[in-house]
Formats: C-alpha cells, sequence, structure tokens
C-alpha cells in the first residue's frame, strides 16, 4: 500500500539535530538567496532519509520558491509533477528510478537544475525510458512548456566561472576535466525551452562544464523552444543522441566544449525555426570569436542531420511557410528562417566525421565574420570530413544568413565549398543515398536507414579518429541492420497519455 507524504516545517535546533540529508527551499531575487525554514517529508509518522522529494499530489517542488536539496534521495518509479526551479546542490545526488514520468509545469516555468559539484543519476533503458515531458493535456503540448534540464560541472572552459544561460543562480566551470555530474541514460526530454528574456532561453539539454566522468547516452530532446543540446565548454563525451523538431540548432558548441560525441539524429520540422535562423551544428569558440583556450575543438562523428526540405518537398524558406503551425506556443518566441547543416565561426575549431546531412538551404558556413575559422580550417586545425551532403540548395556559404556560394569579392565557389571538396567531401541526391525508401523522415522506421547496397555503408574512415569512437564501416547514425532507435524513443509526444 501506498502510504500517504505530506511535508512540515520544523524547528532549526530540532533540525540540526538530525542526522539524514535535509531537503532545502530558497527564493531567489536577482540570484540572491535566502533559506527559509527547512522542510521535512513525513511517512507513516517517521522521517526518513529514503523518502520521496515530494509535495502533496506527487509533485516536485510548489513552484512559489526555489527548491533546494542536499544529501542522497532516491525518487521512485512513477508519475510527478516538477514545480518551479528545483536545483540540485552541490555535494547532492539525486537518482530516478527507470519508467519515471516528469512533468514540467508550465505555469511555474518549471526546471530542473544539477549544480556544480552535485549529480543526478537518470538511467532508463530502452524498454523503460525516464521521460521528462509537458505537464500539459495530451494534444496541448507545445514547446517551451516548461523550462528544461541543466548540468553544471567542474570541468575547464574559456570564460572562466560563469552563470548558466537561461536564468538560474548556478554557475559552471573549473579545472577537473573528469568531472562527475552523474549519469543519462535511456531519456528523453520534451516540450522544454522556455524564453524567460531575449537570449536567455533554457535549452532541451544545457550541458555546462561537464566532465568527462559524467556519461550520456541515448537522449532524445523533442520540441526544444531552443537549442535541443547546448555545450558551454567542458570535456563530457555522448553517444546516441537524438534532436527532434526543435526551435534553435540541433547541436551548439560553445566557449571551449572539447568532448566528443558518436551516432547522433537530427530531424527538422519545416515550419520550425529561429528568428536567428537555425541550423544543425552551430559552433562558437565564445561569442566574440577570441582565441581564448580551451578552444572549442570537440569531434563528432556518425551524424544524420535531415533539414526541413527532406521533411516537405514543399518546404519555403520563408517566414510566411515557417509559422509553426499548431506548435506555435505564444510565449515571446521569434520565428524566423533555416540556414544551413553546419554552421562553423566565431573562432571554432570544431572537427565532424562521417556524418551525412540532407535537405537543408546551406550545407557547410565556415564563418569568420568574428574570429579565425577560415585560418584555422586552412591550416588543418579543425577538419569536416567524410562528409556527405544531399539535396542542399547550394553546398556552402561564407558569411551568416548569406545564401549564396560565393566568395566576397563575388568569385564562386564559396571558401566553404572549397574546404568541403577539397577534405574529399561527397556532394550528390538523396536518391544517389540508397536509403530505405522515400518516405517522410519523421518517425522511428523512417528512410534514414541506409539499404546494403548505399554508399554510406562503407563510407567510413576512422584513420584520424582516437580509441573512445567505435570504428564502424558506414557514414550517418545508421547501418542497415542497426536502428538503436528502437524501444525508447518517441516521435509523437504530443498524443501520448503520460
Amino acid at each position: 500500500m501506498k502510504s500517504s507524504i505530506f511535508f512540515k516545517s520544523l524547528p532549526l535546533v530540532a533540525a540540526a539535530a538530525l542526522s539524514f540529508p535535509l531537503c532545502l527551499i530558497s527564493c531567489s531575487d536577482d540570484n540572491a538567496v535566502t533559506t527559509p525554514p527547512e522542510r521535512h517529508w513525513t511517512t507513516d509518522g517517521g522521517l526518513r532519509a529514503t523518502d520521496n522529494l515530494l509535495f502533496d499530489n506527487n509533485s516536485i517542488g510548489n513552484g512559489d520558491k526555489e527548491l533546494v536539496f542536499t544529501g542522497k534521495q532516491t525518487l521512485k518509479k512513477g508519475t510527478y509533477t516538477l514545480k518551479g526551479w528545483v536545483y540540485v546542490a552541490a555535494g547532492a545526488e539525486l537518482t530516478i528510478e527507470p519508467g519515471t514520468v516528469i512533468r514540467g509545469d508550465k505555469q511555474t516555468k518549471s526546471a530542473l537544475i544539477v549544480e556544480r559539484g552535485g549529480k543526478l543519476f537518470a538511467e532508463g533503458s530502452a524498454s523503460q525510458p525516464i521521460v521528462f515531458t509537458s505537464g500539459e493535456a495530451k494534444g496541448q503540448r507545445k514547446p517551451g512548456d516548461w523550462g528544461g534540464l541543466i548540468l553544471c560541472g567542474k570541468a575547464p572552459n574559456n570564460a572562466g566561472d560563469q552563470q548558466i544561460e537561461g536564468g538560474p543562480r548556478s554557475h559552471h566551470g573549473g579545472t577537473d576535466a573528469a568531472d562527475n555530474s552523474g549519469v543519462l541514460s535511456y531519456v528523453r526530454i520534451e516540450f522544454a525551452g522556455y524564453p524567460f528574456e531575449t537570449d536567455k532561453e533554457i535549452n532541451g539539454l544545457t550541458l555546462g562544464s561537464v566532465g568527462s566522468g559524467t556519461r550520456i547516452d541515448h537522449v532524445q530532446v523533442s520540441y526544444s523552444n531552443d537549442d535541443s543540446f547546448e555545450w558551454f565548454g567542458g570535456t563530457v563525451n555522448c553517444r546516441h543522441l537524438v534532436a527532434f523538431n526543435g526551435w534553435d540548432d540541433d547541436f551548439d558548441t560553445d566557449n571551449g566544449f572539447s568532448g566528443r560525441v558518436q551516432f547522433g539524429l537530427s530531424v527538422r520540422h519545416p515550419q520550425i525555426a529561429d528568428k536567428s535562423q537555425s541550423n544543425g551544428f552551430e559552433s562558437d569558440n565564445d561569442a566574440n570569436g577570441s582565441t581564448a583556450a580551451p578552444f572549442t575543438s570537440a569531434v563528432f562523428s556518425n551524424i544524420t542531420l535531415i533539414g526541413p526540405q527532406a521533411v516537405d518537398a514543399k518546404f519555403q524558406n520563408t517566414t510566411d511557410f515557417i509559422t509553426a503551425g499548431d506548435y506555435f506556443p505564444n510565449n515571446g518566441s521569434g520565428l524566423g528562417k533555416y540556414q544551413s547543416a553546419m554552421q562553423i565561426r566565431r573562432g571554432s575549431r570544431l572537427n565532424c566525421y562521417n556524418s551525412v546531412a540532407i535537405g537543408w538551404p546551406i550545407g557547410l558556413i565556415i564563418d569568420g565574420e568574428k574570429g579565425d575559422t577560415p585560418a584555422q580550417a586552412a591550416s588543418g586545425t579543425m577538419r569536416m570530413q567524410g562528409l556527405w551532403f544531399a539535396d542542399m540548395d547550394i553546398t556552402g556559404s561564407d558569411a551568416n544568413k548569406s545564401y549564396v556560394d560565393e566568395q566576397a569579392d563575388g568569385t564562386t565557389p564559396s571558401r566553404s565549398t572549397l574546404f568541403f571538396n577539397a577534405w574529399g567531401n561527397h556532394s550528390l541526391s538523396a536518391k544517389e543515398l540508397l536509403l530505405s525508401g522515400a518516405g517522410s523522415f519523421t518517425g522511428l522506421n523512417a528512410d534514414f536507414m541506409p539499404t546494403v547496397a548505399s554508399p554510406l555503408c562503407t563510407g567510413a574512415d576512422f584513420t584520424a579518429l582516437d580509441s573512445w569512437f567505435t570504428a564502424v564501416s558506414y557514414a550517418g547514425a545508421f547501418s542497415p541492420t542497426d536502428n538503436w532507435l528502437k524501444g525508447w524513443t518517441n516521435f509523437d509526444p504530443n498524443h501520448t497519455d503520460y
């Protein structure tokens, strides 16, 4: 029988005498933190360290004040509502059991923030993923219904100690490249990314200086109202990532992120793009394009980027067409145009290998408006190699928001296209890729799987990559027989019963 759970406030003197982890409530005003009386959970008349972090009605937090907790806590399998900003404090550990569903409350713009030195252990399975989703009713969920999931760590970045994007009080950054923020495995994050202010959105999954001791694999971010995944510095390595119908960029790397990522899929909704112009990859060393170290030098391999033109043959890159349709949240988010599969800019030295992009207005932008990214490409410090582009309007462009394949002096092709060709990449049609059919590219069995006759099956080269990467024969995220999406992903979360 499930016992009733409620909370009560105890005198601070009595609380100090207790020997189990405590949950603290804090309120924030311009990032200043005060500490009201502590709250403790009571079950069957006794105080227990293992009790779930619950208020009434299976709610985590109450939305009126920020919830901060310390110690070790386990959230048992079940369905919960997350209210307000909930922090996992330094030294605390929160474990979420497989099969748990956490519904983000729209009214309180909820978010879960793991602070520097805290740990989140969210380890689901293919048959029992852990789901963070909208608390709105089925059929009424939209991008930005709640805040999102943030991990902050102690690994290096090139801006030093900094506050995490989106507005939470938490800072990230340090000197421990092997820092451990826990585990995210077989996790879905849906309808996150509330825009608290202009350029202060929480992403679907935000990673601030997260270290290589953290394990991240099999994570799907769907209908994020900002970027699906964004790394601010850090060294964490990731495998099997899915960005589905995001608003802005799919994989955004900044401030010296130097980890590795292998096996990733992004699929774009043809009517959802950001006012800043959306990309598959967007990568900066920092906002000013400086040469601050460590450099943004992450290495990606085996990524498949399905652009809006591949999803809808009638796609038009105009704000008359890109309206978000039924997914427009009316929360201040601005719609714009689509740009490129890959925009590398502002001093970034990002590397990408053995990857496929289909149906974007622009394939590759090596942008020199700020910083020295073109010089890094020319010197070989960064490389984009083993790429397969299909059905692009143009292969490359040299500047942000420029849809012409020419250099500044009007000569063609652009330097970006020249780099693309010099690195031995491939530009062809989707038909020539011999994928599994001619479908919509939107579901679990969509046509990003190559057939056995596809040139992608023998299109990979791992000679330039280190031993962390799994050496496979194929380019892109999938082989004809390895569909790692099965069991845990969801490509229609708006109509799922949670």
